[in-house]
């Protein structure tokens, strides 16, 4: 029994894991070198000690003690946990095994094994770190890959390198900035969509579009949003550029020009053609995201925001007009083809807005306006029309009679005054008592002496187009 009893102890003695028994007194009865080294607790100073005196000091404690509990308390499990052990110096991680006691001929007390194992559980929260560092970076790498591709479908790509790599390039709010606005519309589309089928007119504004997008990304232009058929792009945001006005201008030219492109597709699909006006203002605005934390927008607010999207009302189709500030800032490389004063809704003073065909310098466009060939057969129809005020069509009718016409404009001579830019709306006397010969709304763009304007044709429906005889 005594040789048993050495040999036991001397491999206790020698074990690397800690190993501690108690008695059911709660008395420690052994506590072997690597107990001592793993708890940092001289045995010679609890060899027979109370467990509760020793062991209760610290809460971090309170796993340790609890598991070594659940062994008295649980006879027929042996418990295994990881728990924490506060040794006063510093917190380690301990691999915790513990047994209830027992002979043939009494209860004996608890045993509790445990090893110093906070280097392992070390490297594996580090390890586990570094999978979700790969995860995490994989995450922003389809993150960003998603902005650049989502956001590269509205912004040139150092807009969206910008965004991304901008600290707080994302983060909500916004800053006063000098930018130029372009609004467009087409002319029209409105009254063409509804002789259209719904899947002809989503072709229409896809190909319209997809063009003026590759433009308006040429010159750096960002798409703020597509509003329908209208765009509202922002030059010099966020990303500022000294020539914002230039680019704006340069690239409205471009997009008239690419506009023959758009209706030859058109008309390869038997689609008709289209007509887009375009407004251009400079001023300063506040950009940035706005919105809410779930539901975000970067835009533009200001009143240069309004005053460009007056300024593209006034156009027709073909038509770039610009504001006194947008040509200021441009300087003399602009061709301008006509200047005119204007009454704004909003707007206190007479604005002086700028028809554009063509720039100079570096980008050197120009639009090529062809002569357009009035119909001779077409001619002294009379008419009827109205003025528009916004959407909304004035009772009060007036007499006229279109003395030359083609698709696109027409001459009209009438004793009532029609303001430059006046929009109306334009019905046939021969059909005065019904709708049958159909509408024409159209807006003013030169006088040719008192009693004669040149209208441009912004829609005609199909039942004019019979009744003219313009198939």
């Amino acid at each position: 029994m005594e040789q048993e009893s050495l040999i036991y102890k001397n491999i206790l003695e020698n074990m690397k894991d800690g190993v501690m028994t108690i008695d059911f007194d709660g008395r420690i009865i052994t506590f072997n070198p690597a107990a001592e080294k793993t708890l940092e607790i001289s045995r010679h100073e609890i060899i027979d000690k109370n467990y509760g005196e020793v062991f209760f000091e610290y809460e971090e404690n309170d796993a340790f003690n609890q598991t070594i509990f659940d062994a008295i308390y649980e006879a027929s499990i042996n418990h295994n946990q990881i728990v924490s052990f506060n040794t006063g110096r510093e917190l380690k991680t301990l691999s915790l095994t513990t047994t209830y006691l027992q002979t043939d001929e009494k209860d004996i007390g608890v045993i509790a094994v445990f090893s110093d194992i906070t280097e392992l559980i070390e490297l594996r929260d580090a390890l586990k770190a570094m999978e979700k560092i790969k995860k995490l970076n994989k995450d922003l790498e389809v993150r960003n890959r998603f902005i650049r591709e989502t956001f590269g479908r509205y912004l040139s790509d150092d807009v969206v390198n910008s965004l991304i790599e901008r600290p707080g390039g994302l983060k909500m709010g916004g800053e006063t900035q000098t930018v130029t606005i372009m609004m467009t519309d087409l002319r029209g589309f409105t009254s063409l969509s509804e002789r259209l089928q719904p899947q002809t007119v989503v072709e229409m504004l896809n190909n319209y579009l997809a063009t003026m997008t590759e433009i308006l990304l040429k010159y750096k232009g960002t798409i703020d949003e597509f509003i329908g058929d209208a765009i509202l792009a922002v030059f010099g945001a966020p990303v500022y550029m000294e020539d914002h006005a230039t680019r704006a201008v340069a690239c409205a030219v471009e997009m008239q020009i690419a506009m023959k492109e758009v209706n030859q597709w058109n008309v390869s699909k038997g689609f008709p053609e289209i007509e887009m006006g375009i407004g251009i203002n400079t001023g300063n605005v506040v950009v940035g995201n706005i919105g809410s934390k779930k539901r975000t927008k970067y835009g533009v607010v200001g009143s240069c925001v309004n005053l460009a999207g007056r300024i593209e009302s006034f156009t027709t189709g073909g038509q770039i007009l610009i504001s006194e500030r947008t040509k200021q800032e441009t300087g003399d490389i602009l061709s301008i083809e006509n200047q005119i004063e204007v009454e704004m809704k909003g707007v206190r003073h007479p604005v002086t807005i700028y028809e554009i065909n063509g720039i100079k310098g570096k980008h050197d466009l120009s639009i090529n306006c062809s002569d357009d060939d009035y119909c001779k057969t077409i001619n002294n129809v009379p008419v009827l029309f109205h003025f528009l005020d916004g959407k909304h069509v004035e009772t009060e009718c007036h007499e006229g009679t279109i003395i030359k016409m083609s698709r696109k404009s027409a001459i009209i001579h009438t004793s009532k005054k029609i303001d430059l830019y006046s929009n109306i709306k334009l019905s046939f006397q021969e059909c005065a008592n019904d709708d049958k010969c159909g509408y024409i709304y159209a807006k003013a763009v030169k006088t040719d002496s008192d009693e004669e304007i040149i209208i441009n044709i912004l829609s005609i429906d199909a039942e004019a187009i019979e009744f003219l005889g313009l198939e």
